[in-house]
């Protein structure tokens, strides 16, 4: 069979991604399989607002409804709850396979199940523990830019090097570049000692987008080199060749994006586009808009906080505990290297300023960061290399008791001390936030500041378009007028913008046959399609 790819989440909006790629099993004698594929699913995230998934999962349905049968392994992205919160779903299910991510992600995902578990199954402490302890057992790091298959018994074999320099893909290579199909091929013979499988070889590439985010390559044999939905690229030469009367290649490469981040994403370096794609399964969350260069946002946020320290008021971040909390600190301790007692625009006032992270999820995130530092960019590294701490700086306060949570809430709510929050949830669907919410909306001293996407049906979406009209939001059941300043800032959020996701496309040497636009509204997925078309009239731009 050609390869299928099913979509059980994130077609709909942003959120629930979760991607089924079928092909041919193995039905040699003995083999158990009576579905006739094996599949990998990618990604098994939490759905949030109106959003749903083929199986009729939604935000307070999340039971897995498609068979798990033929699922030979789970590849993780990366660790936002959008792309991992129905794991612990899944396991209930009865999935019992491998859990494939990076080894920052590995690290990071315990801590996030911890939670969704916590919020969304029990308090249970030993049954959360046995949970993690089953979590803990299927989890195999994969390093970057290496290529792995799995071994048909719950575990995987890294391809080593093979004898021919240019086949050479594992540790000493450049981790963002990519073999060539050949390649891929020759590697596996030379680590097996014998010919290809037609298994699925699969490798990870870094995203950019938090740490430890990949993009997922995967390469398969088949029948014959083209999807059910590309039957019309006969001719294309990622299919057939390097000329339309060669035969066509044996293998066939599909790569999954995740989620991209911005080129002048804090602390991270910038995704690189993979060498190959046949079938690009690609986000496109901001692919109806440009972001802010880095500078211009850094400017606006700056302006928001001189009119907290102006007015004595809270400038409250709504931000997912992972990723964009890290980046705004990043950012808000340049702020203060500059305008601090000794820094180079010395502001006085800049001195009674408290940053505020009120979400014990998301301080033991930057704790992860600050442990993986070593894999941060160049930049971070010579704000280190300086003595500074770029997630650990002395105005920062972090709140973990509910009770001090509760306390700072009506502290801030009620006297002229000027503050920066940064709570969860990032779309004010539950969390902490929720509390600063309600006692803050109402008054013209507070500024919400927006650094990430809004989903459609979630109270961050109205308040970030009935705000600046003068209108409320409803939380938990009751009505909220907004007075406060509201305000947003792209770029915050560590996606690729429009720009961004047409020069990953376009960084391939040769144009993929066949593009699926996923994660993103219907408005975003149709403007991204039409410009995918005009610059790659050869390739077909599927929206599911």
């Amino acid at each position: 069979m050609n390869p299928k790819i099913h979509h059980h989440g994130a077609t709909t909006g942003v959120t629930g991604s979760c991607h089924e790629l079928r092909y041919a099993a193995d039905n040699s004698p003995g083999s158990q399989n009576v579905t006739g594929y094996h599949s990998l699913l990618i990604d098994c995230g939490l759905f949030q607002g109106d959003e749903a998934g083929d199986d009729g999962a939604r935000a307070d349905q999340l039971q897995i409804g498609f068979d798990i049968d033929p699922i030979q392994a789970l590849i993780i992205t990366h660790v936002h709850i959008d792309h991992v919160g129905r794991l612990p779903h899944l396991l209930a299910a009865g999935y019992q396979g491998p859990i494939l991510t990076s080894p920052a992600s590995a690290e990071l995902l315990p801590l996030v199940l911890e939670d969704a578990l916590k919020v969304g199954f029990t308090r249970d402490p030993r049954l959360i523990e046995r949970v993690l302890a089953v979590l803990q057992s299927r989890i195999i790091p994969l390093s970057f830019g290496q290529w792995h298959r799995l071994d048909g018994q719950g575990g995987v074999v890294a391809l080593e090097r093979a004898g021919d320099p240019a086949s050479a893909i594992s540790g000493n290579a450049d981790p963002h570049l990519d073999a060539s199909n050949a390649d891929a091929t020759t590697a596996e013979a030379t680590a097996g000692g014998e010919q290809p499988a037609s298994g699925p070889l699969i490798r990870l590439q870094r995203a950019g987008h938090i740490l430890g985010s990949a993009y997922v390559e995967i390469d398969l044999a088949h029948q014959a080199a083209m999807s059910a939905s590309a039957q019309d690229h006969t001719n294309h030469p990622a299919l057939t060749g390097t000329a339309s009367n060669e035969p066509p290649r044996k293998r066939q490469r599909i790569v999954f994006s995740g989620d991209l981040g911005a080129p002048d994403t804090p602390l991270l370096p910038a995704p690189r586009p993979p060498e190959r794609a046949d079938i690009l399964i690609l986000e496109s969350t901001y692919g109806d808009r440009l972001h802010e260069d880095r500078g211009t946002r850094v400017e606006r946020l700056r302006a928001v906080i001189e009119h907290a320290l102006a007015d004595g008021g809270t400038v409250l971040i709504p931000a997912f505990s992972i990723g964009r909390t890290q980046e705004l600190l990043y950012e808000l301790e340049g702020l203060f290297h500059s305008h601090g007692e000794d820094g180079p625009q010395a502001r006085a006032h800049w001195q009674r300023l408290q940053v505020v992270l009120d979400s014990p999820l998301a301080a033991d995130f930057t704790t992860g960061y600050r442990r993986l530092r070593q894999v941060w960019d160049d930049e971070a590294q010579d704000r280190l290399q300086q003595g500074r701490h770029p997630l650990a700086f002395e105005q920062l306060v972090t709140v973990d008791h509910h009770a001090d949570h509760r306390h700072m809430v009506n502290y801030l709510a009620h006297s002229r001390q000027p503050a920066v929050v940064i709570a969860a949830s990032g779309m004010c669907a539950g969390g902490r936030v929720v509390n600063y919410l309600k006692a803050m909306l109402n008054d013209p001293r507070h500024d919400i500041l927006f650094v990430g996407y809004q989903a459609k049906g979630t109270p961050g979406r109205d308040i970030q378009r009935y705000g600046p009209r003068g209108g409320y939001v409803m939380l938990d059941g009751e009505r909220y007028d907004i007075r406060a300043q509201i305000h947003t800032i792209g770029g915050y959020s560590a996606h690729a913008d429009q720009r961004g996701l047409i020069e990953f496309v376009t960084g391939i040497p040769v144009a993929p046959a066949e593009i699926r636009l996923v994660h993103g509204d219907e408005g975003a997925k149709v403007t991204l399609a039409g410009k995918l078309r005009e610059r790659l009239p050869r390739t077909e731009v599927v929206v599911p």
